[in-house]
């Protein structure tokens, strides 16, 4: 009998070669028989039939419109993955060759089945090759043209109320929707482009260009989630398996992430969706749902606070970044505002399963203290006049804060809570309060004195800093944010125990009777606290806290710094500093030249000598001013002539010099006398028999030709 082709080819592919080779062997052998069937045309009929196996076993298959309605056996095999056994396939096999014809023609049927069989790799290479091009490229240019921007996406979503589980199921097509049966199939197909009949109505290439443009976006979200399904369920343990898949092929299970991602594909549609075995149309939409809460005066004086629904009619689902309701007509993204408002509010509702709550006049001052702070927009007032609101509303707080030095220059803070007129100190627990009070930003500005570091001093009713780091920090940083939200007010002590930038004032360097003289007198940090000063400063501290009790900043200090390289590298005792005036010898003028041109905004005062000894040692001078004697002008090299004058320059101030041998100066060539002054200062190193200087640098000593 005629069988559509198509039919047969998706129940082979579904099979796999090796069932299809058992199938045949069955059908070779005779071990099919058809016991019922009804033939229409080869796009419409059913069959059963009986297959011997290791026991009996009962087939059916149905085909309505070229597509396979259903197919079912009792074999293990089946039952495993639920799709085509080598059974079914033997039945459709044997009734694709007509088992009605006569024994001739059986015969005959059964030389070309057997010719199948040997043949049928060769015919299973040409049947590919033959499908793809026939009847994948025959209709390839019509169904681009024909379907091209056409394909919609039709998603069904499935909500379990009691498990809180949603997944989500999808039809594609154009005048028919056809429902996606397995999604890594569909992945397959986009990815390699294939050609794929789902009916008479449907059939197209799969690339992203047959898909209208609002169904992309869903399109991607299958592929997404499709190819993990995919990848899950070839790589996953067989063990694991539901229905023999770690993953459901026919739809996606929304976890949090998810109901975010498809919520912002398809919000402001409207979606099929099916909760508790109902099927409503449902819209996705960006805005809070119109839910609110009533305060209400009752009889006598009592109050209720109630929502205006049924709040246990609606349903609260969490996304990873969002909240949503969903009611009966709509699944609304909650925003952030009315997520920590009406939506806690809400929460605490159903969590403690009541519709409404009571409260007395008392309670009055707890709710507008504590409670509408927090969701004012959530709760409307009806029937309470604008006096009864005023008497329980509280008032603006305004903070005050005065800050003073202990006796132990302890930070000390006094703190005073404001509502208008009425002001009290919130440490003292036992002042009776009768007005109303805004206990939720009281918490909040305590809070900000806790994070700074202060301590409740119980005895003063007042809070204390004692730590130095974090009074630093404090007068650094925080003091600026505290000015920012509170009225802050400092007593005069408060004020001389700031942070100091300590400056140098003038500088006097002079050149007297051949000894360098520094004068820093006029500094503005106590010379005897310099030492304990820099020695932080080295150690890399943030600052110092003078004995005055205030603060110097030791960081990015170019004071500081100047002081700490002048104590390093003139090589004196602190004591020679607290006189405020250094003696040094001349040698040292060109380093403190070199410190003093670090420094800014302070004024150099240098005498005569001193300038012209700095002056006298620049390259210009040496070229000009020195001549290298005459019979040692055709020797020496120009870097060789330059050496010998900056000795010459360094034996005019009496200042010591070294030659290193690396310096290329011909030491041991030069045929020279002596002069102990140029090297009074250098000390012979313990060495070998052999050398008498370091090895480092071979000291000579140099007698300036005349």
């Amino acid at each position: 009998m005629l069988i559509n082709q198509n039919v047969l080819n998706s129940l082979t592919n579904d099979a796999g070669i090796s069932r299809k080779e058992k199938a045949l062997t069955y059908v070779e052998r005779n071990l099919v028989e058809i016991t019922n069937s009804e033939y229409e045309n080869m796009n419409n009929f059913w069959v059963t039939a009986r297959v011997k196996g290791t026991k009996n076993y009962r087939t059916y298959i149905s085909v309505k419109n070229g597509e396979v309605e259903d197919i079912t056996c009792n074999c293990q095999d089946y039952y495993n993955h639920y799709g085509v056994c080598k059974h079914t396939l033997a039945t459709i096999f044997l009734y694709k060759n007509n088992y009605l014809e006569t024994k001739n023609n059986k015969m005959e049927e059964k030389e070309d089945k057997q010719d199948e069989v040997k043949f049928r790799n060769f015919k299973q290479i040409v049947n590919t090759f033959y499908n793809e091009e026939i009847e994948g490229l025959d209709v390839e240019e019509e169904q681009i043209l024909k379907n091209k921007g056409t394909i919609k996406i039709e998603p069904k979503i499935f909500y379990d109320k009691l498990l809180q589980d949603m997944r989500v199921e999808f039809k594609i097509g154009n005048k028919k929707m056809y429902k996606i049966k397995k999604l890594s199939e569909f992945y397959t197909r986009m990815l390699e482009n294939q050609f794929y009949k789902y009916g008479e109505k449907l059939q197209f290439i799969h690339n992203r260009e047959m898909f209208e443009g609002e169904s992309k976006k869903l399109l991607d979200f299958i592929l997404k989630y499709a190819e993990i399904i995919k990848y899950a369920n070839s790589n996953s343990n067989s063990n694991y398996r539901y229905y023999g898949k770690a993953l459901s092929e026919t739809s996606i299970i929304l976890g949090n992430s998810g109901i975010d991602e498809l919520f912002e594909v398809i919000k402001n549609k409207k979606v099929n969706f099916q909760k508790d075995y109902n099927q409503e149309k449902i819209e996705f939409t960006a805005e809070d749902p119109k839910i609110e809460f009533r305060l209400k005066k009752e009889e006598g004086n009592t109050y209720t606070i109630s929502p205006n629904i049924d709040i246990f009619n609606v349903n609260i689902i969490k996304g990873k970044n969002y909240k949503y309701i969903l009611d009966d007509k709509k699944l609304y993204r909650c925003s952030k505002e009315f997520e920590k408002t009406t939506l806690k509010l809400l929460e605490l509702f159903r969590q403690n399963y009541m519709t409404q709550v009571l409260l007395g006049k008392k309670e009055l001052r707890q709710l507008f203290s504590i409670i509408m702070p927090k969701v004012e927009n959530a709760i409307k007032i009806e029937n309470l006049s604008k006096e009864e609101i005023e008497k329980y509303k509280p008032k603006e707080l305004v903070v005050k804060v005065f800050l003073d030095f202990d006796e132990m220059d302890h930070l000390i803070a006094d703190v005073k809570f404001c509502y208008e007129q009425n002001e009290f100190n919130p440490l003292d627990e036992k002042q009776k309060i009768t007005f109303a009070r805004n206990k939720i930003k009281e918490t909040k500005v305590l809070n900000i004195f806790r994070k700074t570091g202060f301590m409740l001093d119980i005895k003063n009713l007042r809070l204390i800093l004692p730590d130095d780091d974090k009074i630093y920090e404090f007068l650094s940083e925080d003091i600026n944010y505290y000015m920012q939200k509170f009225e802050v007010m400092v007593t005069d002590k408060f004020k001389t125990k700031q942070i100091k930038e300590p400056k140098l004032g003038n500088i006097g360097v002079s050149v007297e009777n051949d000894l360098l003289s520094i004068d820093l007198k006029n500094i503005d940090i106590d010379p005897k606290e310099l030492k304990e000063i820099l020695t932080k400063y080295d150690l890399k501290k943030k600052y110092h806290r003078l004995k005055d009790g205030s603060f110097i900043n030791l960081q990015n200090n170019k004071e500081i710094d100047f002081l700490d390289k002048l104590v390093t590298g003139m090589e004196f005792e602190y004591k020679e500093l607290e006189k405020g005036e250094i003696k040094l010898p001349v040698n040292r003028s060109l380093y403190l030249n070199q410190l003093l041109k670090g420094i800014k905004g302070t004024q150099i005062i240098k005498n005569e000598e001193y300038k012209n000894i700095v002056n006298n040692l620049n390259k210009e001078q040496l070229e000009e001013d020195i001549k290298v004697p005459s019979n040692l002008e055709n020797i020496l090299r120009y870097y060789q002539k330059t050496g010998f004058k900056w000795l010459k320059v360094l034996d005019g101030y009496n200042f010591g010099g070294i030659l290193a041998d690396d310096m290329g100066l011909r030491k041991d060539n030069t045929n020279v006398i002596c002069n102990s002054r140029l090297f009074s200062k250098c000390k012979k190193t313990k060495r070998r028999k052999k050398s008498k200087f370091s090895s480092i640098a071979k000291f000579i000593n140099f007698k300036l030709a005349k």
